[in-house]
């Protein structure tokens, strides 16, 4: 019990309010319990003095035998309950009267018949002592006079009497306001306790009513912004945090596929730079074929032809990774530079046996890097050239419209396996490797195709078609 009380904020508000209202109860009760009858005796004893002062003024008027009548009138009073008269010695004198006895004699006035039994049953008397004297006497008497007082003696009887059934109406009474004050105190403290419970598990979709107008009420709209406040900062968090997550993929891709490719690279100069070494090697030493230096010296030659080829396109690449390289763009046109380079291959498309059809219209403005893009349109073009089997014909197509230039070069007589398609602007990717390094390329061609058009927000696209393959893309 004691543990559940001390978890639950209902419950210790309610004890501690009942408590205090009984207890407040209670001493309201005892006050009055005590206050009220002191206050009624003080009044008795205030209104018999001033009555006793009254009798004792007639009665120093006249002789002592001849007082009886006042003593009888004075005892027959309601409010007083007997008298007593002593001397100066202390002996108690009897007190004059005209009521006689049976025998003729004075009888001892003593005030109503109750006194002794009041006195004999413990009932609240009151009592005050007076001097007195008597005209032509010189002994000087102590007057004392006793109060009826039961009326004290019931009002606390009342009290006692009252006291079960007020305790009860107290119990219920307390009880009930406890109950009451404590709903309306802690109803909306247990209720912000709960949303704090849902501000703990990063929950913002709950809304409080806002009725109140009170502190509570201020409390409650200031939670409903700060929930707003938290939620949208928890989503913008959230957002931040996902796309730090993204960059951190992106960057981990990055950084992997520098990996790769510089591996790659390392890789792909191995192989020619152990043939140019063994060539040399051999031509020095004298060893079998070898011994025709003009032979081996052109195919050298060859070799580093092709590593030539390959440094300058790793630091192309180079250069397209950085991300401080500025590249300038300019308006390029392109049908010149295509044209110039298909005359600069004529040789190989009619050793090959090549048809072109090219069209072409007069310009095709592109705003971009000069010499990147010269270097997209060689290699796409070179590629279909060298790819080609002999008496294959290549389609070039060149068009502009609504401020977009599309390009796409299709060779016919070959296609590409289809699981290969997604791989072939990785960097050294070779469909077939024996035919890609007959041809001295670099592997990267269409690799460093795809980032230059990166670079100009454009993606190159390869597919077979049912002649043979297509590169294309609009810029």
């Amino acid at each position: 019990m004691i543990k559940k009380v001390k978890s639950s904020l209902f419950l210790k508000v309610f004890m501690i309010t009942a408590i205090l209202l009984a207890g407040v109860s209670f001493l309201v009760y005892g006050i009055l319990a005590w206050y009220l009858p002191k206050t009624y005796s003080n009044d008795l004893n205030a209104a018999l003095d001033e009555q006793t002062k009254n009798f004792i003024f007639d009665v120093s008027q006249v002789p002592m035998e001849q007082s009886g009548g006042l003593f009888d009138l004075f005892l027959s009073q309601q409010n007083v309950d007997g008298m007593e008269l002593f001397s100066d010695s202390g002996q108690e004198t009897e007190l004059p009267s005209l009521q006689n006895d049976s025998d003729g004699k004075v009888s001892e006035a003593v005030g109503n018949s109750g006194f002794w039994d009041n006195r004999l049953y413990h009932v609240p008397v009151i009592s005050n002592s007076y001097p007195l004297s008597f005209p032509g006497e010189n002994t000087h008497y102590t007057l004392v006079v006793y109060g009826a007082a039961e009326q004290i003696a019931e009002l606390r009887q009342s009290f006692i009497r009252v006291l079960p059934l007020l305790t009860f109406v107290i119990i219920l009474v307390s009880l009930t306001a406890s109950w009451i004050f404590s709903r309306l105190i802690t109803k909306p403290v247990l209720k912000i306790s709960n949303i704090s419970k849902e501000m703990s598990k990063l929950t913002f979709e709950w809304q409080l009513e806002e009725r109140r107008t009170d502190e509570l009420g201020i409390l409650e709209k200031s939670l409903n912004q700060l929930s707003r406040q938290l939620g949208s900062a928890l989503n913008d968090l959230r957002e931040a945090n996902r796309k730090l997550e993204l960059d951190i993929e992106h960057e981990k891709a990055l950084e992997q596929a520098q990996i790769d490719f510089f591996s790659a690279v390392s890789h792909e100069l191995k192989t020619p730079i152990t043939i140019l070494k063994g060539q040399l090697e051999g031509m020095l030493l004298e060893i079998g074929a070898y011994k025709d230096h003009k032979k081996y010296l052109a195919k050298s030659l060859e070799v580093a032809n092709t590593l030539e080829t390959m440094v300058q396109d790793i630091l192309i690449v180079s250069r397209l990774e950085n991300p401080n390289t500025d590249f300038i763009k300019a308006p390029f046109d392109c049908v010149p530079f295509i044209t110039q380079y298909l005359r600069e291959t004529e040789d190989f498309i009619t050793q090959k046996e090549l048809q072109m059809n090219v069209d072409l219209p007069k310009s095709a403005s592109i705003t971009g890097n000069h010499t990147l893009l010269e270097k997209v349109f060689s290699n796409l073009i070179g590629n279909a050239v060298k790819y080609a089997p002999e008496g294959a014909v290549i389609h070039i197509i060149v068009q502009t419209a609504n401020g977009h230039f599309l390009f796409s070069v299709e060779n016919t007589g070959t296609h590409i396996p289809v699981e290969s398609i997604p791989k072939l602007f990785e960097a050294f990717y070779r469909v077939e490797q024996s035919r890609s390094r007959k041809t001295g390329g670099s592997g990267l061609g269409l690799y460093i195709t795809q980032k230059i058009l990166h670079q100009h927000g454009s993606h190159c696209i390869a597919e077979n078609t049912s002649a043979g393959v297509r590169f294309s893309f609009t810029i």
